[in-house]
């Protein structure tokens, strides 16, 4: 994934010349690449965005690439991928890394209930996380992280967060003046040991959310 990979140049009917910068470049399991942009809403650049978002679908059909304007996430969903994201670090693998986690979500149980059976909650909570956003471990997105949530240990082809937080809203609104989509959430890394953002036993800091607009 990469950040407002390319600056698109075309001519209008009129011959002006217009230009756009897509926010984001991913590439899907299959190789194809993936141009998007994070609206905060459905109508956000107004006009121009729209004539632009035809544009480089044009341009991304010619080449074998899809473009797509995001849709903003659940709110619920959202808070818990960027609650997540703050333990994407490798760092927060641990020390005895993941296979005790995984071997304690063995079997859904409750999120409290497996960390305790891995040992020291205050070491295992973010290996917990980690492990959540990199897909070893699911728990459902769609109902506040919190201790009683059921986590189990993930199969070959499971999804991660870090796969769900596709279409995540972006804070902001897009840049209407420069011709480039503007503003995406990103959450900071978090070392603190919070059970997540629905509550619970927490302990620590939390991750929170922080737009940066761009133009």
């Amino acid at each position: 994934m990469a950040g407002r990979p390319v600056r698109l140049l075309w001519r209008d009917g009129g011959g002006r010349v217009r230009s756009w910068v897509p926010q984001l470049f991913a590439r899907y399991a299959d190789g194809t690449g993936l141009l998007a942009d994070c609206p905060s809403h459905t109508e956000a650049g107004g006009e121009r965005a729209m004539k632009a978002a035809a544009a480089v679908a044009e341009a991304c059909a010619r080449v074998g690439f899809v473009y797509r304007r995001l849709e903003r996430l659940d709110e619920v969903v959202e808070a818990n991928v960027k609650w997540l994201a703050g333990y994407r670090h490798p760092r927060n693998q641990g020390r005895k890394g993941l296979a005790a986690v995984r071997e304690a979500f063995a079997q859904p149980r409750p999120l409290m209930e497996g960390v305790e059976a891995a040992g020291d909650p205050i070491e295992v909570l973010p290996v917990v996380f980690h492990a959540l956003w990199a897909g070893q471990l699911t728990a459902p997105l769609d109902v506040p992280l919190h201790e009683h949530v059921l986590v189990h240990a993930a199969g070959s082809g499971a999804e991660s967060a870090a796969g769900r937080k596709e279409g995540a809203g972006r804070s902001g609104a897009e840049d209407g003046g420069a011709g480039e989509g503007a503003s995406e959430a990103q959450a900071p890394e978090a070392d603190g040991d919070g059970v997540g953002p629905g509550g619970g036993a927490g302990r620590g800091s939390t991750s929170s959310g922080r737009g940066g607009e761009a133009g």
